[in-house]
């Protein structure tokens, strides 16, 4: 095998996961408490998707009248798009299919599409597929114009493409709900974004576990879900104490031994625990990255993200070797700068 087909094959083992049903549907009841009718006369695409082991597909599809869905569209790339040398072997469901092709099934991406019908009941028995022309990559014309006529997507899109994707979806200006891996928050293409309240963290943090293509499942607790869908979480202040108190009874015993730090290179205070943040101060200050999983719009704002640049304003540091989120000479993690609202400008 080639160097660059290792590479092909390395990134495939590393982006194709399935993610659980149950996982699915307890994301997307929370939208659908906090807005009944999130969904409702909405066409929905979930590209990247592999329709036929998706259980996002199957989720949206048995669950299309329930919702009031417009149209469902699935599309998945095909198996040659992926890598030459991935052992595959067409489904039954396609294999018996009348369309079946055996010059198109490994070069070809799929296409499932369900339409709520004038009479009687609409469910996964009425989805219809097709191949598509190309090999199902969501940057072909193709799928984009299926991203044009929809009005929410939602994937477990390739980890290694989330940049690219997040892109494409902002460019076609969707409401969608995506599954990414947690250091996603801190790329210089997605944190703008964050801070603009373009996007934000779902209601529950990604998945325990995935499945892989061979069935077995694979664990992994640093993913999120990431969207521009409204839930009542965010909504939702945090309680917190004054930095008299956090300094004399918190349970941190960090807080209690150090206080509140300044960061050498950069003008705020570093906050390492969430709930450590003091009610009082109006500044700006650091928190862990952990923090957007509390993170209410109408009690706080995102000013920068910091590391060894920051983010949103491109600064370097002053020294080479140094990053704007060092203490006493130790750099620490990526660290969101915020204030809050109505705090010092």
């Amino acid at each position: 095998m080639s160097n660059a087909n290792l590479r092909a094959a390395d990134r495939i083992k590393n982006d194709e996961f399935y993610t659980q049903y149950a996982d699915i549907q307890k994301e997307v009841n929370a939208y659908l408490e906090f807005n009944p009718n999130v969904f409702k006369d909405k066409t929905i695409l979930l590209p990247c998707d592999d329709p036929e082991w998706s259980n996002f597909t199957k989720f949206f599809a048995q669950n299309f009248d329930n919702f009031g869905l417009k149209k469902l569209i699935s599309t998945s790339y095909a198996i040659e798009s992926k890598s030459a040398n991935i052992p595959y072997q067409p489904s039954l469901f396609e294999q018996t299919s009348p369309q079946y092709d055996q010059t198109k099934t490994r070069v070809k991406g799929k296409i499932f599409t369900l339409t709520r019908r004038s009479k009687g009941i609409t469910d996964i028995h009425h989805l219809k597929w097709n191949y598509l022309k190309g090999d199902g990559d969501f940057r072909s014309e193709e799928v984009t114009t299926l991203r044009d006529e929809a009005d929410i997507i939602v994937t477990n899109p390739p980890f290694s493409l989330f940049r690219e994707f997040v892109a494409w979806i902002n460019h076609g200006k969707k409401q969608f709900l995506i599954i990414g891996n947690v250091n996603a928050i801190t790329y210089k293409e997605v944190f703008p974004l964050i801070a603009s309240n373009k996007i934000w963290l779902g209601v529950s943090n990604g998945a325990k576990e995935y499945i892989k293509p061979d069935g077995n499942f694979h664990k992994m607790g640093n993913t999120l879900w990431f969207t521009n869908l409204d839930h009542g979480r965010r909504h939702q202040p945090l309680q917190l104490m004054s930095m008299a108190e956090n300094l004399k009874f918190s349970r941190h015993q960090k807080i209690k031994e150090y206080g509140y730090q300044k960061y050498d290179n950069y003008d705020a205070i570093e906050v390492p625990f969430t709930d450590a943040i003091p009610s009082d101060y109006k500044d700006a200050m650091g928190v862990p990255i952990s923090f957007l999983d509390k993170y209410c719009p109408e009690q706080f704002e995102i000013l920068d993200g910091i590391g060894r640049y920051s983010i949103l304003t491109n600064e370097q540091t002053r020294k080479e070797g140094n990053y704007l989120s060092m203490i006493n000479g130790k750099a620490l993690f990526f660290r969101l700068v915020i204030r809050h609202k109505g705090g010092t400008k």
